[in-house]
């Protein structure tokens, strides 16, 4: 197998020749046939999440492909399956998932420490998220994969691995947009974007979408978004207000992560509304409420977790909403590119030229 690893914060990744581990009993293996590239991936390689990494691991966590072996104690999936695999597990007994929060799964932390295959030198790489898609076979837990029924290419596909799942399932399931509603979402990447999506399939009324960047702001327009903010003229939420006619909006999404970004888009959402906090930021990152504010008017502030989507039910649905146009994939996808061009494509979502590329070529 060729895989990406991430062998230093900071550094990029190489590319290697690895031998997978053998599969355990409730393991499953997996032709890749596309990874999509996320921020996360990003976030991870710069050393925003240090408690993730242990030492070298297979970057990557969403993708879509084929099953071609599954463990003598794999129940959910055969020889033959599409499935896409998720950056959250849904184990199915841990609390939160005997609660439908399959999306705080307790089972990732020891599925991301498992060792998953065996460098040149002999040494191990484990897998982000305990998946490791930046190769051309994943060996995961069961709990990581979901079978699908769908003629969409694996290339749409892999952004249910996260992207999508997260921007669709904040609008539909963590915040419960309202029909009529008015939202802000506030970065316009593959997830932003998502979140208009939802956003809109909810039936909001007034959509506004965020960026400093004007090609996100059109495809946005495209996607569902009813207007478009430029940060870098004016106070984003002064321009969310001024929309408005000195409203706020019922519902607010961060999707990036920064401090000083979360506060101004607190300070777009109206009385009873709602900030949603979907962009991951640094682990010891800190922003400030006013607590009479939040109280007084009824505000809330709410962290989002992979959508707060359940995989093994909605994963379908929107794969239904996609295959009948609610929902658009191929708009997100600006590059198909070779697992070779890792750290290029890595680089072009850095400076915004790209919503997502997706690695279709692992040879």
């Amino acid at each position: 197998m060729r895989g990406a690893i991430l062998h230093t914060l900071g550094q990029d990744l190489t590319v290697e020749t690895l031998e997978p581990l053998p599969p355990g009993p409730r393991d499953v293996i997996v032709e890749v046939g596309a990874s999509s590239i996320c921020h996360t991936d990003l976030s991870l390689r710069n050393g925003m999440f240090p408690a993730m990494f242990s030492g070298a691991m297979i970057g990557g966590h969403e993708c879509a492909g084929t099953v071609v072996e599954v463990g003598d104690n794999v129940t959910r999936v055969s020889v033959g399956d599409r499935v896409v695999a998720t950056f959250r597990p849904a184990c199915g007994t841990c609390p939160s998932c005997l609660r439908d929060r399959s999306h705080l799964c307790t089972a990732i932390g020891g599925l991301m420490q498992r060792p998953r295959a065996k460098r040149a030198d002999g040494s191990h790489a484990a897998a982000m998220s305990g998946i490791g898609t930046f190769s051309d076979v994943v060996t995961c837990d069961e709990a990581s994969v979901v079978r699908v029924e769908s003629s969409l290419p694996d290339s749409h596909l892999a952004l249910l691995g996260c992207g999508m799942t997260t921007g669709v399932g904040a609008a539909l399931f963590t915040a419960g947009v309202e029909p009529g509603s008015t939202v802000a979402v506030v970065g316009c990447g593959g997830v932003g974007q998502s979140v208009i999506q939802g956003a809109s399939v909810a039936g909001a009324a007034r959509i506004i979408a965020v960026d400093p960047v004007a090609s996100k702001r059109e495809l946005a327009q495209t996607l569902g978004a009813t207007d478009t903010i430029d940060p870098t003229t004016e106070a984003a939420d002064v321009q969310v207000r001024d929309l408005l006619h000195g409203n706020g909006v019922d519902y607010a999404f961060d999707v990036v992560g920064v401090a000083k970004i979360v506060a101004s888009t607190y300070r777009m959402i109206d009385r009873g509304g709602m900030l949603v906090l979907v962009g991951y930021g640094p682990m010891d990152s800190e922003f400030r409420v006013p607590a009479f504010d939040l109280q007084s008017q009824e505000k809330i502030v709410k962290g989002c977790v992979a959508g707060s989507a359940q995989v093994r039910r909605h994963l379908q649905l929107f794969i239904d909403l996609i295959e009948s146009g609610r929902l658009n994939t191929g708009a997100l996808v600006s590059q198909e590119v070779a697992l070779d061009d890792i750290n290029v494509a890595m680089q072009a979502m850095l400076s915004g030229e790209v919503i997502r590329s997706v690695v279709t070529s692992f040879g």
